[in-house]
């Protein structure tokens, strides 16, 4: 497994264990991204497709690709960019370090009594972002590994919102750059109310601060989508949910 670094939120200064992303090379290799260990983390506060990519290049048949730039979740709500060592030229960096492949990087780790979890089901496999659509197969592909059946994608934006539906449990995601506001939050927990399901919302650029007190009342499961579509759980209903279902 590729080495973790420290991570410190310039928001809240709560400090986390980040393990660099793991892609598949087109030669078969695993590439882990070089983190800069000297570099702060950078707060994402409007995201571009454009920005959101980094290139690196193959340890093994030095192949350079662009791939998703590591970002983390905190549980203040606040998103981060992890900065990367990026790639000029063979050579210039340094062979990157290949990782053997392992679980999906940013996959939530059940704690206590459920640490026999990951032997019980198969690590969980994203499905790259780069477009709307990508957020919602990603999304509605981390429910099946959870474990509920039959998750229904719409095409299109719903009047509803509710983008994901299953047996027992309706879905928003949010591909735009803005967090997720308080009104997107109270109108999928009412979608759920009256479906007597869960509520879950995954989103690409976090939540607003009111959005996230009123998930916490109102026991809405948040997620945060990086761009290797891996969802990290970024409130409590959301870690009760993984455990719950491990």
């Amino acid at each position: 497994m590729a080495e973790s670094v420290p991570v410190r939120c310039p928001v809240c200064r709560r400090e986390h264990s980040f393990a660099p992303p793991v892609y598949p090379c087109a030669c078969g290799a695993p590439v882990t991204l070089p983190l800069l260990r000297e570099a702060a983390p950078v707060r994402v506060l409007h995201r571009t497709w454009e920005g959101s990519w980094v290139e690196a290049r193959c340890g093994s048949c030095g192949t350079a690709a662009e791939w998703p730039q590591p970002e983390l979740g905190c549980d203040c709500g606040t998103l981060l960019r992890i900065p990367v060592a990026r790639a000029r030229g063979r050579g210039e960096l340094g062979p990157l370090r290949a990782a053997p492949p392992g679980p999906a990087p940013g996959a939530p780790a059940a704690p206590g009594t459920r640490s026999a979890a990951p032997r019980e089901r198969p690590a969980f496999r994203p499905v790259t972002i780069r477009t709307g659509q990508d957020a919602k197969t990603a999304a509605a592909q981390y429910l099946r590994w959870l474990g509920f059946t039959e998750i229904r994608v719409a095409d299109k934006r719903p009047a509803s919102g509710v983008d994901l539906r299953g047996p027992g449990i309706v879905a928003h995601v949010d591909p735009t750059t803005s967090p997720t506001a308080l009104r997107e939050i109270e109108t999928l927990w009412l979608n759920g109310l009256n479906e007597s399901a869960l509520a879950v919302c995954f989103s690409l650029a976090g939540y607003s601060r009111e959005g996230r007190v009123r998930a916490d009342e109102l026991s809405v499961a948040l997620f945060v989508l990086d761009l290797t579509g891996t969802p990290q759980p970024v409130n409590d209903p959301a870690d009760d949910l993984i455990r719950t279902t491990a």
